[in-house]
């Protein structure tokens, strides 16, 4: 795919944490490895249970957040009103203590990212989103009872859609937007939410409140209980 490297076979639902699809992301690893030889430093694998019936779709992992600790939001910034609003709303148990020991258990829902590796300025390019896509697309087809899923800002909604063969013009991107998909193949139909992302910028400025987050999370809660 468009200057990524690597073969197109069979892929399972997680990125090697050595992933070497691609180079502007791998190089960016070496230099993190050499100036951090002590963290993750890898393709951080989705958090949360293989039943889940929820689904969250972030960005990708943050170099101080994820990329440090291995876990999905753990560590970042946006990770603490995430964790927070899910504690709240019953999909986690335990203290979130932004490490990957600190016993935090989600239930029934799970974390993902479009793009498994941290990239520079937190800016994926349009080839290595397309390119991790791969293990989206596995990731999900891994999750038999997946009605929901909660697309965190506007790459995540138009990864989620291209993922699912979904017409992205027919379903544009807007904050606690609740889009109907059809069924999946066990039957169900599944619904794809929107949020802004809950990063530092957009929870600083104010774009997004945690007020606005929480109802988006209230939505699904309710949806996921009437099914």
């Amino acid at each position: 795919m468009g200057g990524a490297r690597g073969t197109a076979e069979k892929v399972g639902p997680e990125a090697p944490p050595k992933c070497d699809l691609c180079p502007r992301l791998v190089a960016y690893r070496h230099e993190n490895e050499a100036a951090e030889p002590d963290w993750f430093n890898g393709a951080v694998s989705s958090f949360g249970p293989a039943s889940t019936r929820f689904l969250i779709v972030g960005l990708a992992p943050g170099r101080n957040g994820a990329n440090r600790t291995g876990r999905p939001f753990t560590g970042d910034y946006a990770g603490d009103l995430l964790f927070a609003t899910l504690l709240e709303y019953g999909f986690a148990k335990g203290t979130y203590a932004a490490r990957p020991d600190d016993g935090f258990v989600l239930k029934n829902c799970m974390i993902s990212n479009s793009v498994r590796c941290v990239p520079p300025q937190n800016k994926p390019l349009p080839v290595e989103i397309n390119t991790c896509r791969r293990y989206l697309e596995a990731r999900i087809a891994a999750l038999p009872n997946l009605e929901i899923m909660l697309a965190l800002g506007r790459i995540a909604h138009d990864q989620a859609l291209t993922t699912l063969g979904v017409r992205k013009a027919l379903h544009p991107f807007a904050h606690g937007a609740r889009h109907d998909l059809g069924p999946g193949p066990s039957g169900k139909s599944r619904a794809l939410y929107d949020s802004f992302h809950c990063s530092r910028y957009n929870t600083n400025t104010g774009r997004l409140t945690p007020d606005m987050f929480r109802s988006v999370f209230a939505a699904i809660k309710a949806e996921l209980a009437a099914r």
